[in-house]
């Protein structure tokens, strides 16, 4: 996004540009964020009245900006600015190292246009309008500014600006800080500024120094990184995106009173989700199990309890998407929490199954069995309710979605004549994941001794499969259509939608064959991932945002599938796409989409141009790359650990470390083999899970 920079520490996240600072009146949307209010609209640094030249970034660490900016008369010298930007315990951080190269002394004005328009996010985005509160005058004291606000919800909302720095002058109503000050030639002066958002009458957080805050960050995500499995590989392109991934994930965590989620992604979706909170913590399973509970307990804490069609809340559903700002607390927009996600609630299901199956504790099922009995009720009430017999969805919040799968733009569910498929819709993969929670349900109701719950939610998962194949495969393409739209018909675009399915075991084993192998073709395969759209469908094109594009996550839960069903050829070639488009991205991460052009016939990936950098489910796509090798299938409350290690043609060699699975962890090292290139050597280095772990050759 035309050289925006993004860094978030709990609820506080922070968009710029690339020198770091906050300009005003773009479409990037830049600010101090925190509670979907922009606490400061603008940061802009100037060094004796000019914008300096950036010369440089860092971006070693993703929760730190680090930039190296410069003045400079020609020929004659420069004034080094080095900027460094960090957010924690609820402060924004900066340092200003100045440094004169000029051979003589130099005087020195280093100044900020500062401001805070305290919008919510949805008029930051365009994407609502509602009406809002006032601004106040701002509180000058002598080393700092506040910038106040009263807002339509009765909230005062203020943000404090302080340094350290004697030579401070504010002026044009507190809305300038400038710095003045001699330097000698090779002196560096530092500056620290500290922006501290708040509400109402709350205690203000802890202020550290500069040094102290950034040490105890730093050892933050040092002690997430060794809480986490680890992996390395002959590929240093690898891994540089598994680093970069396991610290955008650190730095994507929050905490809204039921333990760790993680947030959709930055900018503008800084916030828990259900359908992507769900699936990140999915694939997240193999750096750590543990971090699935967080996210179940948060999403069952905020399902839904009654008929709100406000909000498209119904006793059972799990929540869509949940904001804080003005507009949400004022009820002028329906996300406090919006429930307009048909998938959220049978992904929550799946996510605790997947857990079980990892760990084989099965007293998460019995701490949230009310959750599970409601979100059951309610798939099968809607089932019920509709003609088709299927899970759907249908737009009853005027505010709300008119589509509530993952592709949830208004043009993505189009007809092969280009009409728009009208709801109720039944979405394709939506009947899988009901598939995979009832039937994973019922195994874990075996093994905890409820014979009944078993059998009944096994009765159903077979009465789901046998519809499932009659109505939605189709003969003549060999493929299963996206949906069926309220009058039951089928949606006949080629989608991605139905690779999906590979994870659910819904599929037989010809079915799945013919899915993975379907997905692979020109049309669907760009040769950097699969296309959320095949070229010969109506409605694709590739610079779309469902309908011809290429998402990581999307690739990623095809990936898992292809590795369930042991279709590991495929699932590397996917892989092996998605790792060349990394390359491709600056910071070694893949962005939430790109566009899906074919590989052969561009010089490289061509981003999409609004795309959330970093994005939580597109981060954790790395994880299901080391998952996807390693084969990795646990079933810990059968007792069983299964390998099928396979290796994408980019990598000769890969070492994980310490994940953990069933009562311990598992190490294991995959190697090429010199005189057979094919053929991929699993040595277990260490084994602690308590499981029988059984290797078989990839297909």
């Amino acid at each position: 996004m035309n050289g925006q920079q993004a860094i978030k520490e709990g609820p506080l996240f922070y968009v710029s540009d690339e020198r770091g600072d906050l300009v005003p009146d773009t479409e990037q949307g830049h600010g101090l964020y925190w509670k979907d209010t922009r606490f400061l609209s603008r940061l802009q640094l100037s060094v004796d009245r000019e914008r300096p030249a950036l010369l440089g970034t860092d971006t070693s660490k993703s929760y730190v900006l680090s930039r190296t900016l410069m003045k400079e008369t020609k020929d004659r010298g420069a004034i080094e600015i080095r900027r460094e930007s960090f957010l924690y315990e609820g402060v924004f951080y900066e340092r200003l190292a100045v440094t004169n190269y000029y051979l003589e002394n130099n005087q020195v004005e280093l100044s900020f246009l500062l401001d805070a328009d305290f919008q919510d996010m949805f008029l930051v985005r365009k994407y609502r309008t509602g009406e809002v509160g006032h601004a106040l005058e701002p509180f000058v004291e002598r080393r700092s500014v506040a910038l106040r606000y009263l807002g339509k919800d009765d909230l005062h909302r203020r943000t404090t600006l302080a340094w350290d720095d004697e030579s401070a002058a504010v002026t044009e109503s507190g809305k300038r800080v400038s710095f003045s000050f001699e330097l000698e030639p090779r002196q560096t002066k530092s500056i620290h500024l500290y922006a501290i958002p708040a509400i109402g009458e709350q205690a203000a957080p802890s202020l550290y120094s500069f040094d102290e805050a950034l040490q105890k960050l730093d050892a933050s995500y040092a002690q997430w990184s060794a809480s986490n499995s680890a992996a390395a590989s002959s590929n240093d392109r690898f891994d540089r995106l598994f680093r970069r991934s396991l610290q955008d994930l650190r730095m994507l965590q929050d905490d809204i009173g039921h333990g760790a989620i993680p947030v959709a992604g930055l900018p503008w979706f800084a916030t828990p989700f259900g359908r992507d909170s769900l699936i990140t913590s999915l694939f997240m399973l193999p750096l750590h199990p543990s971090h699935a509970v967080g996210t179940l307990r948060t999403l069952a804490a905020y399902q839904g309890a009654k008929h709100d069609p406000w909000r498209d809340e119904e006793p059972g559903k799990i929540m869509h998407e949940i904001r804080f700002g003005e507009l949400a607390n004022t009820n002028q927009s329906p996300f406090s929490p919006y429930y307009g996600g048909v998938d959220s609630t049978p992904l929550f299901l799946i996510l605790l199954v997947e857990y079980v199956r990892w760990t084989g504790d099965t007293s998460i099922v019995t701490e949230l069995q009310a959750s599970i009995d409601a979100a059951l009720r309610w798939i099968d009430a809607h089932s019920a309710s509709s003609e088709s017999r299927f899970l759907t969805y249908r737009q009853e919040a005027s505010e709300g979605f008119p589509n509530q799968g993952w592709k949830d733009s208004a043009n993505s569910i189009v007809h092969r004549n280009g009409r728009y498929a009208a709801s109720p819709i039944a979405l394709a993969e939506v009947q899988g994941y009901v598939y995979a929670a009832k039937r994973g349900l019922s195994g874990i109701y075996e093994a905890m001794g409820d014979a009944e719950r078993a059998g009944r939610l096994k009765s159903e998962a077979v009465r789901l499969r046998e519809q499932f194949e009659r109505c939605f495969w189709m003969e003549e393409e060999g493929f299963y259509c996206i949906a069926l739209d309220q009058n039951g018909n089928q949606v006949r675009s080629l989608t991605s939608n139905p690779g999906h399915l590979l994870l659910t075991g819904i599929l037989d084993a010809s079915r799945a064959q013919a899915v993975a192998r379907r997905l692979l073709e020109e049309d669907m395969f760009s040769g950097y991932g699969i296309r959320t759209m095949s070229t010969s469908s109506t409605g694709y094109y590739p610079m779309s945002y469902h309908n011809g594009s290429v998402w990581p996550h999307d690739n990623g839960m095809i990936v898992l599938g292809m590795a369930r069903q042991g279709r590991s050829a495929e699932a590397m070639r996917v892989v092996s796409g998605l790792l060349q488009a990394a390359r491709q991205f600056p910071g070694d991460r893949l962005p939430e989409l790109f566009c899906g052009y074919d590989a052969s016939a561009s010089d490289g990936v061509v981003p999409y141009p609004t795309t959330c950098s970093p994005q939580a489910w597109s981060g954790a796509t790395a994880f299901v790359m080391v998952q996807a090798m390693l084969g990795l299938d646990p079933d810990a409350l059968a007792g069983t650990l299964r390998l099928r290690p396979v290796l994408p043609p980019e990598l000769d060699e890969l070492t994980v470390h310490n994940v953990t699975v069933g009562r311990g962890t598992i190490s294991v090292r995959l190697a090429r083999d010199a005189e057979d290139p094919a053929a991929i050597h699993a040595d277990i280095l260490s084994n602690t899970t308590g499981l029988t772990t059984e290797i078989f050759s990839p297909s």
